[in-house]
């Protein structure tokens, strides 16, 4: 029986996520035994349009960017949302709170017309999404499991649970505990708490939560003593695609 083959595209985005997978080096060489890569710009030269499974990383920033996610959707049996950026949108809608001439002159200066640009968009604004890897970057090993659930032809899981319940597994300190700000009371699990566990609070890179309740949620940062603009900057964050920071 043929390997199903694979590929990975990228936009707007800094290509971490492929460099996660990259970094699986003996994990990688496991799933190589299964598919065969048509097209890893990151870790191989060589392109093919014959695919089965799309990976696609980075956000939608300029109308020509949906023609060619178009053009890959048609040529994939399945389209994966690769991280953030591509599942939520990620950093990149941080713009979209901004007027347009004022990040296109802070990011191309003399050159701010040159270039095509509009509001930052996750993939399944523009087309259908079959499975997402969340995260910021994506957990290799989360990469791998629904990979596996994908080859097998099973719909990947990924956690409909808080970040709150990994941070307590962990034994960590509540942030709010702390008279901090922190989103893992919002955020999908699945990361095992890393940022909480480093020290630092939970930014929503994973996205929301099935059910989150994001008006307790903002009472909560509230009662924290933090002000309304430091919470709405913090939803933004990660999450301003998804109604979370209007």
């Amino acid at each position: 029986m043929a390997k199903p083959k694979i590929a990975f595209f990228d936009f707007a985005g800094c290509e971490g996520d492929q460099l996660q997978i990259a970094n699986l080096e003996e994990r990688l060489l496991d799933i190589l035994g299964h598919v065969e890569v048509v097209s890893f710009r990151e870790v191989a030269t060589g392109h093919s349009d014959d695919y089965d499974v799309a990976f696609v990383e980075g956000s939608i920033t300029r109308p020509e960017d949906e023609i060619r996610l178009k053009e890959i959707r048609k040529n994939a049996k399945v389209l994966v949302a690769l991280g953030a950026c591509a599942a939520i949108g990620g950093i990149n809608c941080l713009k979209n709170f901004m007027a347009e001439n004022v990040y296109r002159e802070e990011v191309y200066g003399g050159q701010a017309r040159w270039y095509s640009t509009y509001a930052a968009r996750p993939l399944k604004s523009v087309v259908h999404v079959d499975a997402e890897v969340p995260g910021c970057p994506i957990d290799p090993t989360e990469f791998a499991r629904i990979t596996k659930e994908l080859l097998q032809g099973r719909a990947p899981w990924i956690p409909d649970f808080p970040v709150c319940v990994e941070c307590k597994q962990a034994g960590n300190v509540c942030r709010y505990e702390m008279g901090k700000m922190c989103l893992g009371i919002i955020t999908r699990a699945g990361c095992k708490a890393a940022c909480v566990c480093e020290g630092a609070h939970c930014w929503g890179c994973r996205g929301l939560v099935p059910g989150a309740n994001l008006d307790a949620a903002r009472i909560v940062m509230d009662r924290a003593g933090s002000d309304r603009k430091a919470t709405q900057d913090l939803l933004r964050f990660f999450l301003g695609d998804t109604g979370a920071a209007l």
